[in-house]
């Protein structure tokens, strides 16, 4: 069982259970960008660098038509994009 901070014992049933709910379009963002991320990694190429030069530019050339990754990129609005990998990183443990 668990203690409050008095070190009460609490009922499960007294305690508050929190989790996050992702939203679908959030999860399919971050499948696209995992997606594009291994098709750049299988090219060869550095994909960080190739991902920074798409979201500066939006041009699309920076990304590998391998596994139809430019198509999907171009899915994503670039503010879209950005936010998702800042949220991410901001919000990591």
């Amino acid at each position: 069982m668990a203690q409050d901070r008095d070190g009460a014992t609490l009922d499960s049933r007294d305690q508050t259970i929190t989790f996050t709910v992702q939203s679908e379009k959030e999860i399919e963002i971050r499948h696209i960008i995992m997606t594009v991320y291994d098709a750049l990694v299988e090219k060869g190429y550095n994909p960080v660098s190739q991902l920074v030069g798409y979201i500066l530019s939006e041009d699309p050339t920076y990304i590998t038509n391998h596994k139809n990754a430019r198509s999907l990129i171009r899915k994503i609005d670039r503010d879209e994009l950005l936010n998702t990998l800042v949220n991410f990183y901001l919000t990591r443990g």
